[in-house]
């Protein structure tokens, strides 16, 4: 029984899990809801849902879902309707739900011509209410891990004592971290090797091939890119992306290309046959890039 929440009518919470994080185009693997009525009763739903695609070997190690397990699970166009039942005249709830789990679950609804409309609702967002109840400022986790307010805020060298002393008094408040170094780097980087740039405009793929993490050829790797298309990087060149990236790119136009490393190795490129009508002379504007 929910013991603070003032509920005029129905509250979905719901959460998916998926085949990635777009929106755009990944396929949700596994839905769970709870409808909450104003009276307390609630209704509960979840199931497996085969996403008709593979499910990335990255997305499998988060929720632990595989191809074997939803093989015989029913595709989305399915459960469609029970879905559109339990949504029916509700408000929204979840953790991260308006970023993510709303868009997406719309898109997919929408790709399997069963619309679901959740705009215009109330949503409630637990990640986004958490974020604006513990501001992530350094003058807050000061007063909040070490009692104390930060009076030279923005002060660099103030600011490095904090943070060392907010730091260490986390390790101690939290029995779930240690004080180790490597465990902590894990901590702080936990998408560390997944992505080829810092921007990450590029990620690796199970076959370790640099690939596109935005626009009309997400998803796809960089050199079959440069190879079929090299005026899509001479679009790229021609617009406001980091160095680290035009250095990637303009290596792709003559035949080289990033390779995955190990942490310990240094980085490297792999030099390939350079890629047909290499343009020359200054990156010109590709018209339909983006």
């Amino acid at each position: 029984m929910l013991k603070n929440l003032d509920l005029r009518r129905a509250l979905v919470c719901f959460d998916l899990e998926t085949t990635g994080t777009s929106p755009d185009r990944d396929r949700i693997v596994e839905i769970g809801l709870v409808r909450v009525e104003p009276d307390g009763t609630r209704r509960s739903f979840r199931t497996l849902v085969n996403p008709e695609m593979p499910i990335p070997p990255p997305a499998t190690a988060v929720h632990g879902i595989s191809d074997d397990d939803v093989r015989d699970a029913p595709i989305l166009a399915a459960v469609a309707p029970e879905i559109h039942a339990l949504f029916e005249g509700a408000d929204l709830c979840g953790f991260n739900s308006i970023g993510f789990d709303a868009p997406l679950l719309e898109a997919e609804l929408r790709r399997v011509g069963s619309p679901l409309e959740l705009a215009g609702r109330r949503h409630l967002d637990a990640m986004r209410i958490f974020h604006a109840m513990e501001p992530r400022t350094l003058t807050a986790a000061y007063r909040k891990f070490c009692g104390k307010d930060l009076t030279e805020a923005h002060a660099a060298l103030a600011d490095v004592e904090a943070t060392l002393e907010v730091l260490d008094a986390m390790v101690g408040r939290y029995d779930e971290l240690s004080g180790n170094v490597d465990d902590l780097h894990r901590v702080s980087n936990p998408n560390e090797g997944r992505f080829v740039d810092r921007t990450r405009k590029f990620e690796w793929d199970d076959q370790g091939r640099a690939c596109f993490t935005f626009g009309k050829h997400q998803g796809k790797p960089l050199e079959e890119i440069a190879r079929a298309t090299p005026g899509y990087l001479s679009w790229m060149l021609g617009n406001d992306f980091s160095d680290e990236v035009r250095g990637i790119l303009n290596d792709a136009l003559v035949g080289r290309f990033p390779a995955k490393t190990t942490a310990a190795d240094p980085p490297a490129v792999v030099p390939q046959a350079a890629p047909p009508d290499v343009p020359s002379g200054p990156p010109t504007l590709f018209p339909d890039g983006g």
